[in-house]
């Protein structure tokens, strides 16, 4: 055995833990049907490691040590928030584990579709490439991707549960042999240098404790002249961390969505570049423009306004505020009978949280979900001392 395929204890205790509480729902339907088969004690057990982190601190209480414990704690949060969140996740938002912009008459199901067709097109992935995915999530953005351009897509995730679900999609859609999906840290990932001709990330790169460390990672991993593409979450500049009300949303944020710590935009630019990519393009894409219909937060606010279909009213009833409200009182009768493991209902009311601060954030103009940067790995890099 190499030294690469050594599991340390840690791991193995992960493993058992991660069997233990999913036990065979990763083979099922998500959403509902998965949170069902949950071993109730381990899913306790994982809502206390996650919320830890969050309970009882306060955005005026909070200090640089309480940021720097959950920065500290990254690989733990990121992985007990995708372990309690992603059946809830699926039940919502289907594969597709982002937001996006929208097109006059353009479904919800569609404009996912587009905003993934368009970080491959403005990283220029064809036929052929070898891609990479960091933070793939269940797999519905890399399985969109290959069927657009018809690269191979290896994708990189933490979770263990969201890796085996991507596994089994890419599977029953036949495309297993354009599709890979390994279980890894981000921050150390397992590949070899110069692996892929192209790396991209869709609203994961947000769980790094360091965008220039994960940024360097993927540059590391990519091939001298590859592209990387980030759809990136970032607090704007007209976030002010010393308003208490700024800071209240961006902590609310971080808290439903497993997040250690926000970035500026200046942060994310710099943070790019100091990785040592030749930085090609960026541009905040949650800014509506002449060719935008509705906001990219319009599915998760409480207006049926600009739904174009009957599957985005049935969507935006169980998301919105008053449909939340409405499943989270189910969800706790549920667990009161046991029909769904203890821990459910506090997950969903820490989503609806950061629900609405994500729509009061996008109306503020205080965060985007999309800030789109492209970059560029030098041919021949500058050795460093």
């Amino acid at each position: 055995m190499s030294a690469q395929e050594v599991i340390s204890h840690d791991e193995v205790r992960r493993h058992q833990f991660d069997a233990v509480l999913h036990r065979k729902s990763n083979k099922t339907q998500g959403g509902l049907s998965a949170m069902r088969q949950k071993n109730s004690a381990a899913n306790a057990a994982a809502s206390k490691e996650y919320f830890q982190f969050w309970d009882d601190k306060k955005a005026e209480d909070e200090t640089a040590e309480v940021r720097q414990e959950r920065t500290d704690n990254y690989a733990t949060i990121t992985r007990q928030y995708y372990n309690l969140a992603t059946d809830f996740y699926e039940y919502g938002f289907g594969q597709s584990f982002h937001f996006c912009r929208f097109a006059y008459g353009e479904t919800f199901h569609r404009a996912i579709a587009r905003h993934e067709h368009y970080i491959a097109h403005s990283m220029s992935i064809r036929k052929g490439m070898r891609v990479l995915d960091v933070g793939c999530g269940v797999g519905g953005p890399a399985r969109e991707i290959v069927k657009f351009t018809g690269a191979h897509v290896t994708g990189l995730n933490l979770n263990e549960y969201q890796v085996q679900r991507a596994t089994n999609y890419a599977a029953r859609e036949g495309l297993s042999n354009l599709l890979d999906f390994v279980q890894g840290d981000f921050m150390k990932m397992p590949f070899p240098d110069n692996s892929f001709d192209a790396v991209y990330a869709i609203e994961a790169t947000c769980h790094a404790p360091s965008l220039k460390g994960v940024y360097s990672e993927i540059l590391r991993v990519l091939k001298p002249g590859g592209t990387f593409g980030v759809y990136e979450w970032l607090m704007t500049d007209a976030y002010d961390n010393d308003d208490l009300e700024h800071r209240r949303i961006r902590l609310d944020i971080e808290q439903g969505d497993g997040i250690p710590q926000m970035f500026t935009v200046a942060e994310g630019v710099s943070a790019i570049q100091d990785a040592g990519f030749e930085l090609q393009h960026h541009e905040d894409l949650a800014v509506i423009g002449e060719a935008s219909f509705a906001p990219w937060y319009w599915v998760i606010g409480t207006s049926l306004a600009y739904a174009q279909s009957l599957s985005d009213v049935v969507m935006v009833a169980r998301m919105n505020r008053w449909g939340r409200e409405v499943m989270h009182a189910l969800f706790g009768a549920l667990e009161t009978v046991w029909l769904l493991p203890s821990g459910t209902r506090k997950t969903a009311e820490s989503l609806g949280k950061a629900a609405d601060a994500l729509v009061e954030g996008g109306r503020r103009g205080l965060f985007t979900p999309m800030y789109l940067m492209v970059g560029r790995k030098p041919e021949v890099q500058e050795v460093q001392e």
